[in-house]
């Protein structure tokens, strides 16, 4: 028999991606053993409902995983996460929304849960890393850092959400899959037989599956906000909102304003209970602030440096200018004024295909 290449666990969500990363680190000679988070209660969710107001079954999230484990022939395993993740993941997502920002929960999973603990259980069992089936590839660079570099797929490139990873954490990573496309992907699994081959991808977040935010925190918080007030740029009252959770800047549909003209949420303000209404052109802004902010490819920002910045994971990224305060803040200075910078959202910023590093958005100008 080989000799294994040492063990390595891999995080597996029971969907297509996780689960031909541990069929490729199986087929390269690793110990491979997979490991299912359960991160949340099914009744701590809104459940989705068909088409007669029915709810619709949660499947057990193990379940498939599982399935493909024992068709692969490795050990797995259902590991407790929920207190972690209802205290860094769900507790900072409902305390963000209800302070008016728009937050995202996956980079806060990604550090502080999917890593950080799976790092602590593989070195419990003895194992040398973990691995997981985001679509990015890690790299140690001539620097002797750690960075993250965008997947061959850039369609499906992940490294916008997984930028707040330590060196540690990259060190002891492998992401088989961010070497090919997801069509690739899908081949393997239907040449290997897995059984999640034609599983369709999750689209939502995973603990608000019906995407109805102020109805998760109404539903598992307790927390009502209260209606008030829409109002102009200038403090002009326009009309009621029906509470900050409903609204995030740039939205324009659901405002049943009637101005005439399409307008635009630009601004939240949680101690007034105010929504600010502004005019297309009044969204876009050349400078970002970001806080919390973790380097990546670089120890640090040398005076100002230039850079490609993201400021959502669907932003295409544009040329920027960066250079750090004392304070630790980013100040991000874009080339060309960005549309809907949005506070709790993520600043990630590139040189060429690796990634920099990135903070949390605290506003912009």
């Amino acid at each position: 028999m080989a000799m294994s290449k040492g063990k390595v666990v891999v995080g597996m969500s029971g969907g297509v991606d996780s689960s031909v990363a541990a069929y490729l680190l199986k087929e390269k000679g690793y110990e491979v053993v997979g490991v299912t988070m359960r991160m949340w209660d099914p009744a701590d969710l809104i459940p989705k409902r068909d088409a007669a107001g029915n709810p619709i079954p949660i499947p057990e999230v193990s379940a498939d995983a599982k399935r493909v484990a024992e068709h692969l022939g490795i050990d797995f395993h259902v590991l407790d996460f929920r207190n972690e993740f209802r205290k860094k993941v769900m507790d900072y997502f409902v305390k963000e929304y209800l302070n008016g920002r728009t937050p995202n929960p996956c980079v806060a999973c990604n550090r502080g849960i999917k890593w950080e603990a799976l790092l602590k259980w593989a070195d419990s069992v003895g194992a040398d890393g973990i691995a997981t089936g985001h679509y990015a590839r890690i790299e140690k660079l001539s620097n002797g850092r750690y960075s993250l570099r965008r997947a061959a797929s850039a369609s499906k490139d992940q490294t916008y959400a997984l930028y707040g990873l330590t060196q540690e954490q990259l060190a002891r990573t492998q992401m088989p899959v961010g070497e090919f496309t997801k069509e690739e992907i899908r081949d393997m699994a239907r040449m290997a037989e897995i059984p999640v081959a034609e599983k369709k991808d999750s689209q939502e977040i995973c603990f608000i599956p019906d995407k109805d935010y102020a109805g998760f925190i109404e539903h598992v918080y307790g927390k009502k906000m209260d209606k008030g007030n829409f109002v102009s740029s200038r403090g002009e009252i326009l009309g009621t909102h029906k509470g900050l959770l409903h609204y995030t800047i740039g939205q324009r549909k659901g405002l049943n304003l009637s101005m005439g003209h399409p307008v635009f949420v630009g601004e939240l303000r949680p101690k007034e209970n105010e929504v600010v209404i502004v005019e297309n052109e009044e969204l876009f802004k050349k400078t970002v602030y970001a806080e919390r902010v973790n380097f990546m490819s670089v120890e640090d920002l040398d005076g100002e440096m230039r850079a490609v910045a993201k400021i959502r994971y669907n932003h295409k990224g544009s040329p920027c200018t960066l250079k750090k305060k004392s304070d630790g803040t980013v100040i991000c200075r874009f080339d060309e004024a960005q549309r809907a910078i949005t506070p709790g959202q993520s600043l990630v910023f590139y040189d060429g295909d690796y990634c920099m590093g990135g903070g949390i958005i605290t506003g912009g100008e």
